[in-house]
């Protein structure tokens, strides 16, 4: 019999159990490549902002506006120079330090004319930006901006170096917490832990982004644990059975993705348009696609936002309504509705080509891989409707952009853009805000269908997931397992 001293010795011997430092998480979609400035899609960013690529500034999981590379900043009386001190020691991926001069390489890259840069209207107004010295950097801006530190925190202008900028989309090279280790196309993309990060290390020493298409897939991999989270769902009809499993964690927040039926304003005249709004049945939408996740909207801007409109009744379900008017059109051609794969467009553009059909209005659809969806409707404007989740931050001013995708040109709108980029009262800017809102539902310049709902799943020990998302990140630095 053991003595009780004993007894303790061996039993405070026994072996620990380590906490589990690597993660895999769930996409359904593969990036097309790997630079967040040099590209429009999402899945982008979701592998690689805050974790592989930080910017002067950055979002927070609560949607504020936080100090990244830039740890502090300062702005002029007259709102138009800002300086920005910048973190020290600290280093890129490949070695190459980081400072001043970097800053001013990503940013003229950024804005320069034959940028290749999906956001090029976040660098607007900004005439030049110069180096101190080696930790300051002032920017001159043409007119005053306040919100500077919010457009600097999108992932179109995290910082690059000009010793790898060339070649980011398919070796990407930041200053994270983070490096790049691998990328198994059509499969994963694999990081690493850097160790000569400059800030807090994350936990996590090894993280994988596993792509899975389809939601039968993502729901068996969730369950048989060969991925630890989905923070984007794709299968919101499943969540039931993993809300009823003490496995796993349901987390379910708002996007910042207005979901629209997208209209080529170049091909289908405003009456059309007008139409095709009222034929739409939001809640149908909402209930056969996303199974009652997500929030009717009536204009391009998030609910949750302070200075939203609820406009959804100037568009209200009204197939009798859309009815008179394509009487008053007359025949109307079998239009072509392009479906990038998310489960929203799929599903959702069913729903939508029968109410449609219902009013008289044939569509022909044609499901395009992501590659396809960008090349042909985003770029090359082919196409008369499309469904697609805007999860960009309050960007509302790509109304503003006549050779954005849907062809909207409206000198009115653009003036008022440009008034509110001048705006520095709160009390102006929000009331400026909702006549932008007001002016493309008048314009009926897409049909607002949905704001996306953030439905993730996650195994049971893991903390630090975002339950919100402010902007497309699977952010990683805050992540842990808690056993």
């Amino acid at each position: 019999m053991l003595t009780r001293p004993t007894a303790i010795l061996l039993l405070s011997a026994a072996p620990v159990l380590a906490q589990q430092t690597d993660i895999t998480i769930g996409m359904v979609l593969e990036p097309p490549n790997l630079d967040p400035t040099g590209g429009a899609a999402a899945a982008i960013d979701e592998v690689v902002y805050a974790n592989l690529f930080e910017g002067l500034t950055r979002f927070g999981p609560d949607g504020t506006i936080q100090p990244a590379l830039a740890r502090s900043w300062d702005v002029s009386e007259d709102g138009t120079i800002w300086t920005f001190d910048l973190a020290e020691g600290v280093t890129f991926h490949d070695g190459t330090s980081f400072d001043a001069d970097d800053v001013v390489f990503a940013l003229d890259r950024a804005r320069a004319e034959e940028s290749t840069n999906a956001q090029k209207a976040l660098f607007e107004g900004i005439e030049t930006v110069e180096a101190v010295d080696a930790t300051t950097v002032r920017l001159t801006l043409s007119a005053p901006n306040g919100n500077l530190p919010f457009n600097l925190a999108w992932g179109d202008a995290v910082i690059v170096a000009p010793e790898s900028a060339d070649t980011n989309a398919t070796n990407p090279v930041g200053t994270g917490p983070f490096r790049f280790a691998e990328w198994v196309q059509g499969d994963r993309v694999e990081l690493v832990a850097n160790p000569d990060y400059w800030g807090d290390a994350p936990a996590l020493q090894q993280a994988t982004f596993k792509f899975i298409s389809d939601p039968n897939a993502a729901f068996a991999a969730m369950m048989a644990g060969d991925v630890d989270a989905f923070p984007n769902f794709p299968a919101p009809e499943t969540l039931a059975n993993f809300e009823a499993d003490p496995r796993f964690d349901v987390i379910v927040g708002s996007t910042e993705g207005e979901t629209i039926l997208g209209m080529n304003n170049a091909n289908l005249s405003p009456e059309l348009r007008q139409a095709i709004s009222y034929a739409v049945d939001r809640q149908e939408i909402i209930d056969g696609a996303m199974f009652g996740y997500g929030t009717p909207i009536g204009t391009h801007f998030a609910p949750h936002n302070p200075d939203y409109v609820d406009l959804t009744e100037k568009s209200a379900h009204d197939p009798d309504r859309a009815r008179a008017l394509l009487a008053e059109i007359g025949e109307v051609p079998t239009l072509r509705l392009m479906l990038p794969p998310p489960s929203y467009a799929r599903r959702g553009g069913e729903i939508v080509a029968s109410q449609l059909r219902e009013v008289g209005i044939e569509t022909q659809i044609e499901n395009l891989e992501w590659a396809q969806w960008l090349e042909q409707v985003f770029r090359g404007k082919d196409f008369d409707l499309t469904i697609v989740s805007h999860t960009e931050p309050a960007d509302i001013n790509i109304y503003a952009r006549p050779d954005y995708y849907f062809q909207y040109d409206s000198a009115a709108f653009q003036a008022l853009m440009d008034q509110i980029g001048s705006t520095a009262d709160p009390v102006m800017r929000s009331q400026l805000l909702q006549d932008a809102q007001r002016m493309i539902a008048d314009d009926y310049v897409n049909a607002y269908l949905f704001q996306l709902a953030k439905t993730g799943v996650a195994n049971a020990q893991i903390e630090g997931l975002w339950e919100n998302a402010p902007t497309q990140a699977n952010d990683l630095t805050a992540v842990r397992w808690t056993q």
